[in-house]
């Protein structure tokens, strides 16, 4: 126990450390400096206390430490990356980029501007009044509400047409997203009740009617994100549970998931739903994402019927989940985009009907960059983000072997860069590098092998 007392008593006072040449110009306010030296001391006693120390650090020491950790605070948050991974839509590195007329529409509102008023009528307006009008136009619907995702989209809906009623959804459509994100438990928290028709392989249009009751709010029929069914399969199509919706005056509900505007399959990416394709069956209520193919910001867009939207704009969950001027002027700023057929605006649009000839020459510009020896060769990019999940496109990659894979691909991501490892060697897709970003890359691909040797 003495030996015990004796170590307390080698930490340095506050004041010592405080007073230390490390801290004097840190530019933090001495309150919250003081704070991560009150926790540096704190765990100095504890590690004495355990034994695992005999002696304190000194004063200048832990002022290094606590300096350590202020620098590290400070300079914590979003950072931009080089994506070198050949997937469009990574979720885990912010989605889609963004248009760069999208930027200076978030810069120009930035400042007060006319989002809750009404410029004609001198009174308060809605939000949702700016994105109506561009989404009336570009998608040739009756109405238009956006909120800050496409979960928040699925719960507004639900929520507002069929709280406390069923909702039929076939059993191979009770998908899971990420985050845990599971249509059961969506169920359950808006309110509706999960009605479950068919079998996961097999749901038949015939299921759906057997189904329908006097407590039927909803038809739903789920894009399957980040999965595909395929062998003995079999499912109700959307022109049929349409038709089943319209004859028996229950309204038909599309979750889409992610927003592709057009057919794709000329570009390799067959089967899967578009805004179009799905509007020509004429639901009532269709969603899907902003961030992901159209490339806009992360939003929640809801069209159709009138007299729908006008409810979920009237729902108190409304106000909870309203997208803000930011994303909502990046969100217009890309329907716009989309209204004058403008795709190589739009960066994972480009991505996707780019030439592929376009992808091989950036390629080959990597390379001339790269001190080491490496070599290009055709690889396949694909979208991501849960959107065509059996589908990609054909791209090029540099492929370079270093002497420890795993040990390159940390110190890339240290310096903001993600690339894939396969058999041991670093594969940088160009599919997703833009060209002002390959100087940059090569730089850090050199300095990664530098440091490796």
């Amino acid at each position: 126990m003495t030996n015990k007392i004796l170590n307390f008593r080698t930490i340095p006072k506050m004041d010592a450390v405080i007073a230390s040449e490390k801290l004097n110009k840190t530019g933090i306010r001495p309150e919250l400096v003081k704070k991560v030296i009150e926790q540096e001391i704190s765990d100095i006693r504890k590690q004495l206390k355990d034994e695992r120390i005999d002696t304190s650090p000194s004063a200048d020491d832990i002022a290094l430490h606590v300096l350590d950790k202020l620098e590290t605070l400070m300079n914590s948050g979003i950072r931009p990356m080089i994506n070198a991974t050949g997937v469009m839509v990574y979720t885990n590195m912010g989605r889609a980029p963004l248009a760069k007329s999208c930027i200076n529409a978030i810069r120009d509102s930035s400042g007060y501007s006319n989002l809750e008023y009404s410029i004609e009528e001198g009174v308060r307006g809605s939000r949702q009044d700016h994105i109506k009008a561009i989404t009336r136009f570009v998608f040739g619907t009756e109405d238009a509400i956006a909120v800050n995702n496409n979960a928040a989209a699925v719960m507004l809906v639900l929520a507002s047409l069929a709280a406390g009623r069923e909702v039929i959804v076939s059993r191979g459509e009770l998908v899971e997203i990420g985050g845990s994100f599971r249509m059961p438990d969506v169920m359950t928290l808006s309110g509706a009740i999960l009605k479950e028709v068919g079998t996961t392989n097999k749901t038949r249009i015939s299921d759906y009617e057997k189904a329908i009751n006097e407590k039927t709010g909803l038809i739903m029929k789920v894009h399957r994100s980040n999965f595909a069914l395929v062998g003995f399969t079999d499912e109700a199509s959307i022109k049929e549970l349409s038709a089943l919706s319209r004859s028996k005056g229950i309204p038909f509900y599309i979750d889409m998931g992610s927003g592709i505007p057009f057919d794709l399959s000329g570009f390799g990416i067959n089967g899967e739903w578009s805004i179009a394709s799905c509007l020509e069956e004429n639901p009532d209520i269709l969603s899907f994402s902003g961030d992901k193919v159209i490339s806009g910001p992360q939003a929640g867009i809801i069209i159709g019927k009138k007299e729908y939207i006008s409810k979920m704009s009237k729902h108190p969950l409304h106000r909870a989940l309203r997208i803000d001027k930011f994303c909502l002027s990046a969100l217009i700023e890309t329907l716009k985009i989309i209204g004058l057929g403008e795709y190589d605006k739009l960066p994972v649009l480009k991505m996707i009907t780019e030439d592929i000839s376009d992808v091989k020459k950036r390629a080959a510009r990597l390379k001339r960059m790269i001190k080491a020896s490496c070599s290009i060769e055709k690889t396949r990019a694909v979208i991501g983000g849960g959107s065509a999940p059996s589908s990609s496109v054909a791209s090029y990659a540099v492929r370079l072997k270093v002497g420890d894979a795993v040990k390159a691909h940390a110190r890339l991501r240290a310096k903001g860069t993600v690339c894939r490892i396969e058999d041991d060697f670093l594969l940088f897709d160009l599919k997703t590098v833009f060209s002002d970003e390959i100087k940059t890359l090569a730089s850090r691909i050199n300095h990664a092998i530098e440091t490796a040797n």
